[in-house]
């Protein structure tokens, strides 16, 4: 058995340049053994479990989807709004919902206290991404290289900041 506690977890705190996204996250999964960069399956781990807080007023991401993963959320304190292609839905601590591939999805911790959930996903080898208000693609690469493309090969946050 492998076990790790949430407290023994360093947080990795993520800012978008220009500041309009935020997050903080603890590898639950990596400190459990998860390699993320292998091909291997069993080191890859079938599934990735994080811990995510969004500061109040962010949004985490850029409103995207997955070409292949699929994403279960479970948000434990504060309040958010969750975009998708049917509008907003407002989450608070109790409410789980998920993302198939190809859903746009993005959070945003619509309260004045961290927006703190659970994420598990299954993070196929290959994956890329869809960026809807900017129209570019994120294509990883082996090893967890990233391309992002929009007609040419572009910087993540283009078209978002």
């Amino acid at each position: 058995m492998r076990k790790v506690n949430l407290k023994d977890i360093e947080d990795w705190e993520w800012k978008s340049p220009g500041g309009n996204y935020a997050a903080s996250f603890k590898g639950i999964s990596e400190a459990l053994g998860r390699d993320p960069n292998s091909l291997d399956l069993a080191k890859r781990h079938p599934f990735d479990l994080e811990l995510t807080r969004v500061p109040p007023g962010k949004p985490n991401f850029p409103y995207h989807s997955h070409s292949a993963q699929w994403e279960l959320y479970l948000v434990i304190a504060g309040k958010g709004s969750v975009r998708d292609e049917n509008g907003t839905t407002e989450v608070v601590a109790g409410d789980a919902f998920i993302f198939a591939p190809n859903e746009p999805h993005q959070i945003t911790n619509s309260g004045e206290e961290d927006l703190v959930y659970y994420i598990i996903a299954d993070n196929p080898i290959g994956e890329s991404a869809y960026f809807p208000d900017s129209g570019k693609w994120k294509v990883n690469k082996l090893c967890d290289e990233r391309v992002v493309l929009k007609g040419k090969e572009t910087d993540y946050f283009d078209g978002e900041e």
